[in-house]
């Protein structure tokens, strides 16, 4: 018999939530021995998770059309997301872009507001696929987090996203009163393409004298014509392959000088004064886990403030993994933290 998607869906999720919820000794009897590289052991829940992808055949975005990427990443951020709390959800438009503002339950006396732009190699993700992240992220900081929706390629060809991220943040800007926000509270976050988004955004403000009060980083892509040792190691088999970043970069990026753009390649900046104090996040499994923290000591060298944490048992993609397993949930929680600190 075949299901609806709706309810297949719910059936794998409750039977992942149920594998990975399993004493790691059982889940040793799933996933067979643990994945060590690099002197750093795989997460017993993710390893779970990572082995029935590939039974099923599922995960890796390469090779999918551009169509069936963003629906399957929609569905399985639906599947390992879960149903997170919060206080309310409102849909507004910022900057003629669809956006979304979470307001936690308790939100803290004088707590700014978080900016985030959602991953997804600049072709996919939308306010849908990271949807529970935000959610998190606000209940447990006591920050509301504003979610943009900026345009992608190929549809949208670059740099789109990045003058949408811009415009984003000068629209919260010329709003804040209306949003009720402090200008000198603002900080901006993404994870992934987002977090380049992020970053880049940051460097904006920075060299417009726009105030920016923080930048969250997670599992930022920071140089377009990577080489890096993580590459290497995590490019297959840990969700986010090397073929999908080339596949990503192939219609994003497809003219050789898009790929040296300062605003791909991080790593080249001229870094200005007065950039916003910056918590980087990488995953040890992460193919893009080496250029995220060359961009972490880029930014210290540069005199900037920045706390650089490595989650070194978790896989690109592990922001999003919050309604099942427990690893991945854990370091959210943390990394809410640091945005309570910075901004509540």
């Amino acid at each position: 018999m075949l299901w609806p998607v709706s309810i297949r869906s719910a059936v794998e999720a409750r039977t992942l939530a149920t594998l990975m919820g399993l004493p790691v000794r059982a889940q040793r009897l799933v996933t067979g021995p643990a994945l060590v590289l690099d002197g750093q052991t795989l997460a017993p829940d993710l390893q779970v998770m990572l082995t029935l992808q590939r039974l099923a055949r599922k995960g890796d975005l390469a090779g999918e059309s551009i169509a069936r990427g963003r629906a399957s990443m929609r569905t399985n951020a639906a599947i390992v997301g879960g149903r997170q709390r919060i206080g309310s959800i409102r849909d507004l438009a910022v900057a003629d872009l669809p956006a979304r503002l979470y307001e936690p339950s308790r939100r803290r006396p004088g707590a700014g507001l978080l900016l985030f732009f959602h991953g997804g190699g600049f072709l996919y993700g939308d306010l849908a696929s990271h949807d529970a992240p935000c959610r998190l992220l606000a209940e447990e900081s006591g920050v509301r987090v504003l979610a943009v929706e900026y345009r992608v390629g190929p549809e949208a060809a670059f740099p789109a996203a990045f003058d949408d991220a811009e415009a984003a943040l000068r629209w919260v800007h010329e709003h804040a009163a209306e949003l009720d926000v402090d200008p000198e509270r603002i900080g901006v976050a993404g994870d992934s393409a987002g977090a380049n988004l992020a970053a880049y955004t940051a460097i904006v403000a920075a060299r417009a004298g726009l105030p920016l009060a923080f930048q969250l980083l997670v599992y930022p892509c920071t140089d377009a014509d990577r080489t890096t040792e993580s590459l290497r190691l995590f490019g297959e088999g840990l969700y986010l392959t090397a073929e999908s970043i080339a596949s990503f970069n192939d219609t994003y990026l497809p003219r050789p000088e898009d790929r040296v753009d300062e605003r791909v390649n991080l790593l080249d900046v001229d870094l200005p004064a007065g950039l916003a104090p910056a918590h980087v996040v990488t995953a040890g499994f992460d193919p893009l886990r080496d250029e995220g923290e060359d961009y972490a000591r880029r930014m210290a060298d540069a005199g900037v403030q920045v706390e650089l944490k490595r989650y070194v048992d978790q896989i690109h993609g592990f922001l999003n993994v919050l309604g099942v397993g427990r690893t991945s949930r854990a370091a959210v929680r943390e990394i809410a933290g640091k945005v309570r600190a910075a901004l509540g």
